[in-house]
């Protein structure tokens, strides 16, 4: 293929050919790969970064399982690559900080390596006041590619080969080609169900990223699953930014169900969920089907119907807590964990108390909690009554000492109790002892002998706010 550099770094798409499809321009690409084969001995290296959420680990799978059938390997060194792509994220200004970061130190690289093509994705490169940045001030960068939209991976790569020097933002695609993902080696493997969300919680930014709601079809998610099973997958997460409102033909729990009859020994998660979206028949499919992990992450967001108001939740501390109720009556040991912002615009030391009593009377074995940053383009960047800085740090300081006394209590009654864990290896911070979860997706350090993606009993001796102890049985 014959590369032309241009002068100008203006490049649009409407400078494709538009006789081209997703095959022309995969073949194309790899027409390409080939040569560097041929002329190397060796193919391309691809290295995927990823920033953010377990839809963007998702997301980066299928994008690895593209750069494969387009003639690269895989590497996990930057340094090695001909082609880099860093998967965004978009929910708080500090993880585009971070991300932005890593993209800056990647300029030597292509200054020691010219023909390496940087490719930006994910929600970051939904952001028109991002692309404009990424266009002029980090002039390395080949493309951006809106999140969920890997079936334009090859027309990006393309663009990059045929016009050197020019930056390609490519539109957001609902087309979903059939990708085999490169999934992470071990135990646990992630299936989207569908992306985008319809919400527009005044704070967030996701559905002017992500876009609205698109569910898969049911039947292909339960034939991923069936493989992932049949591959030895033991512990499989269905993961949406709204993923109880899927609508794939059936309805969440119809799904849940039917992917919770498949044969196999796993266990079967979901997240993330809304309260608005939760119905007695989901609880009813988690509480009948013993595949189904016994945890429900229910993000709350504020114990202030005023706040919850401000930001658009669509429910009230009432009918949340009846959510709760109505779990624990099914599932008396089901695990709840959830999401709490601090320092909303406009929140008062009496809504932040209200959020502090439901925490203690909902008692959650988990919290991610979150100080309120700011979204570009999102309602509540507009709202008066920004709370000041140290306002939003004592307050989460204060959050954090509560909920780490809430966790221990809760984790407190596991001592004693033997649970059912999937081993997932030696401990990061201490490798002489095993780590895994239990159904409730609790950490547990255990000492013992257990292989890898094996599910073992452990035995609990001690626990603490974020973790148990215990022995292999």
């Amino acid at each position: 293929m014959t590369i032309k550099p241009c002068s100008e770094r203006n490049f649009s798409i409407s400078m494709f050919d538009s006789s081209y499809g997703f095959e022309e321009y995969c073949n194309s690409v790899r027409e390409y790969t080939n040569g560097i084969l041929k002329n190397r001995g060796t193919s391309p290296l691809a290295y995927v970064r990823t920033f953010g959420c377990q839809q963007n680990e998702a997301d980066s799978e299928r994008l690895r399982g593209m750069l494969v059938s387009l003639g690269y390997l895989i590497t996990d060194d930057e340094k090695l690559a001909d082609c880099i792509l860093v998967n965004t994220c978009a929910i708080r200004e500090h993880a585009e900080i971070r991300a932005l970061s890593f993209i800056g130190q990647y300029k030597h690289l292509k200054a020691a390596n010219p023909r390496m093509i940087i490719g930006v994705c994910g929600c970051m490169s939904a952001e028109k006041h991002r692309v404009d940045q990424l266009k002029n001030s980090y002039p390395y960068v080949d493309f951006s590619l809106p999140p969920a939209s890997d079936g334009l991976l090859p027309k990006a790569i393309y663009g990059a080969i045929k016009h050197r020097r020019d930056f390609t933002n490519l539109e957001s695609c609902s087309e979903m080609p059939n990708i085999q993902p490169v999934r992470a080696e071990g135990s646990k493997a992630w299936v989207s169900i569908m992306y985008g969300c319809n919400n527009f919680c005044s704070y967030c930014i996701v559905p002017y990223v992500r876009g609205r709601e698109r569910s898969r079809c049911s039947e292909e998610i339960v034939n991923e699953v069936k493989e992932l099973v049949c591959s030895g997958y033991k512990d499989i997460t269905l993961l949406g930014q709204n993923v109880n409102s899927f609508n794939g033909g059936c309805s969440f729990a119809s799904l849940l169900r039917t992917l919770a009859s498949l044969e196999g020994d796993f266990v079967l998660r979901f997240m993330t969920s809304h309260p608005k979206d939760v119905t007695p028949e989901l609880i009813a499919v988690m509480a009948e089907c013993p595949k189904v992990a016994k945890h429900f992450h229910l993000p709350l967001q504020s114990g202030s119907d005023r706040i919850l108001k401000a930001m658009n939740r669509r429910y009230d501390r009432e009918k949340y807590l009846s959510h709760v109720s109505a779990l624990r009556k099914a599932m008396p040991d089901i695990v709840i964990t959830s999401d709490i912002i601090v320092g909303f615009p406009g929140e008062t030391e009496e809504d932040f108390e209200a959020t502090l009593d439901i925490i203690d009377r909902v008692g959650f074995d988990m919290l991610y909690s979150f100080i309120y940053s700011p979204r570009k383009g999102t309602p509540a960047a507009e709202m008066e009554n920004q709370i000041p800085r140290e306002v939003q740090n004592n307050r989460f300081d204060r959050l954090l000492a509560l909920q780490n006394a809430v966790g221990e209590r809760r984790n407190k009654q596991s001592v004693g109790k033997t649970y059912r864990v999937l081993c997932e290896g030696p401990s990061k911070t201490d490798p002489s002892v095993l780590c895994g979860r239990t159904d409730g997706n609790k950490l547990v350090l255990f000492k013992g002998d257990a292989p890898e993606g094996k599910f073992i009993n452990v035995y609990i001796t001690d626990a603490e706010a974020y973790a148990l102890h215990g022995n292999q049985i």
